[in-house]
């Protein structure tokens, strides 16, 4: 249920070990991008009385369709959120954002992930991050020095502006001003790209002022929002010479390390990019084949579509000394249980994915094989709040259609019968043991907020019962709905609607089960399966009523969950403060 993670660790094979890192006890980050720009225009979304069953926010109707709410105070509150330096003032604003969040019963939070994954037990040295990531260049105990590891898919993008699946001289690795907003970060010397030539301090400028480019609409082009910039739209950050650069904030960041670390401010080749795509209307054209010149451990030497992408060891690699493997091959296959039959069979040496059927009988066992690891992230399914499926409605009366739904899940029978690996039941978005920014953890009840659902410390009570169902009832009446003496849903008012997933066995499952939990009082569920990208470009476009989601933290505070739903955020899913799509005839 991990799609995000082995397609960033292909970014990280080409990228990874060039930029000095930095750690600096600062304020949250600022932004160069007015609200305005993404805001709903609409009437703002002021507080007003909680319902009767504890939502904490009351919306208000988007302009761009009655049936949604309006975004213009979400937008603007991530926007003050990376501008405060008040680290109080901070967390209660980020507690207001997922208040309103919540409110939206757009995104409903099944579970909060943790990271099963089985490897040869010969195998060592694979490290895997908080945030999921895998790091393979320092694997031993391989035949012949090639690791096998499994990739449910093609990625879409090799390209790390793209992709949505150095260290310094440690004599000086980084100076930053007494304001904490100016950083001079140092590379170490003689850094080359895969094809030798030099990589330079310019080639990060030119990388990063790309990603921030509206020709190459990146989905994370917002993690630069903090950095200063200037009119032409260009950030601020130069060259100071070959090994230095230096860039400029709007406000201190307690987290830049970690966002120095994440693909998108990884280097890219100018001179391939530029020629690859001398029109620009394909800026990921240069990483689509094999050859393509990376500045990481590996670089790509083959890529059968559907089949597998060989990497082998890039000889040009700051620490090729010491990277063990000489090649690493992902076999590319999306079907959980022809992966685990191909790791018996000894043709891969890892595998990201369990089969749900597989894994009661590794923990029985103690399988050594077998991994449990911990992670920062959450899984849930989204509403487009554009779907047909609220047509007529107030933003009110689909929040709460919304609302009732999450309510009717079965959260103990996913992690019980389908995670089995010990995952936390969610009941907020951030998830548990996440920091807050501000000294502590976020997702707690304290003398300065509680969650409206103070037991369960969220926004949903952690288990189904006959209460919930009919409190659930409650706000499909609120929303219109009328119901027969059994309890289920009246002919007159019936809802039915399509969720979308991946044709992956566990995320079916999940999706059956909710499926069931729906049918209880009469909502009919159609799953609708599809293949890998063709299901991530519908998710983006709003072209579907109800999708699965799962989100990996990509650094350990709550601005990270929570601005991916700006209006502008690639990663908006939801299609909060935006336009119906409408699909092309």
């Amino acid at each position: 249920m991990r799609r995000k993670l082995l397609s960033c660790v292909i970014v990280l094979t080409m990228t990874l070990g060039i930029l000095a890192g930095c750690s600096k006890s600062a304020s949250d980050a600022g932004t160069t991008t007015q609200p305005s720009d993404t805001a709903d225009n609409g009437q703002t979304a002021a507080p007003g009385d909680t319902s009767d069953l504890g939502w904490p926010y009351t919306l208000t109707n988007s302009v761009h369709n009655s049936a949604a709410p309006d975004w213009t105070e979400y937008n603007q509150l991530i926007f003050n959120i990376k501008n405060t330096t008040d680290y109080s003032e901070r967390e209660a604003m980020m507690h207001r954002a997922e208040d309103i969040l919540m409110s939206t019963g757009a995104v409903v939070p099944l579970y909060y992930y943790n990271d099963p994954y089985i490897q040869k037990e010969s195998i060592e040295g694979i490290y895997t991050s908080l945030f999921g990531t895998k790091y393979f260049m320092y694997v031993t105990g391989c035949a012949d020095n090639v690791l096998r590891v499994c990739l449910s898919s093609d990625p879409t993008y090799l390209d790390p502006a793209l992709n949505s699946s150095a260290l310094a001289d440690e004599s000086d690795p980084f100076e930053v001003s007494e304001d904490g907003l100016s950083y001079t970060f140092h590379l170490k010397k003689n850094l080359k790209w895969s094809n030798g030539s030099p990589l330079t301090a310019s080639d990060f400028v030119y990388s990063w002022n790309r990603a921030v480019s509206s020709s190459v609409n990146a989905d994370y082009a917002y993690m630069f929002s903090n950095f200063a910039g200037y009119d032409d739209g260009k950030i601020k950050a130069k060259a100071v010479d070959d090994t230095t650069l230096s860039f400029t904030l709007t406000s201190p960041c307690a987290y830049i390390l970690d966002l120095m670390a994440f693909p998108i401010f990884f280097p890219v080749h100018q001179a391939s990019v530029e020629a690859a795509d001398p029109d620009g209307v394909n800026p990921g054209a240069w990483a689509e084949s094999e050859g393509f010149v990376a500045s990481g451990a590996f670089t790509l030497s083959s890529w059968i579509p559907g089949d597998r992408m060989v990497y082998v060891k890039n000889p040009y690699y700051y620490d090729a000394a010491n990277v063990s493997v000489d090649e690493l091959i992902y076999v590319l296959n999306s079907d959980e249980n022809e992966v685990y039959n191909a790791y018996k069979r000894g043709e891969i040496d890892f595998a990201d994915s369990v089969p749900t059927d597989k894994i009661a009988g590794f923990l029985s066992s103690q399988d050594p094989e077998f991994h449990i690891a911990p992670s920062l992230g959450t899984y849930y399914f989204a509403f487009n709040v554009n779907s047909h499926l609220f047509d007529g409605k107030t933003s009110e009366q689909a929040a709460a259609m919304r609302r009732a739904i999450g309510l009717l899940i079965d959260r103990t029978y996913i992690v019980e019968n389908i995670g089995q690996t010990g995952q936390i039941i969610a009941t907020s978005f951030i998830p548990e043991g996440m920091l807050d920014g501000n000294g502590g953890v976020f997702k707690t009840n304290d003398d300065t907020y509680s969650f409206p659902d103070a037991s369960s410390t969220g926004y949903y009570p952690s288990e189904k019962t006959d209460a919930t169902v009919q409190q659930a009832r409650e706000l499909l009446e609120e929303a219109g709905y009328t119901f027969e003496a059994d309890g289920t849903l009246s002919s007159q008012t019936p809802i039915a609607f399509n969720f979308l997933t991946n044709d992956s066995q566990s995320h079916i499952l999940v999706a059956e089960a909710i499926q069931k939990d729906l049918a209880e009082i009469g909502i009919e569920v159609t799953i609708v399966k599809e293949d890998w990208n063709t299901f991530l470009q519908d998710r983006k476009d709003g072209n579907y009523d109800v999708a699965r989601e799962g989100w990996l933290a990509d650094f350990n505070d709550p601005i990270n969950m929570l601005e991916m739903f700006i209006t502008q955020s690639g990663n908006n899913d939801p299609q909060f403060g935006r336009e119906p799509y409408e699909e092309e005839e």
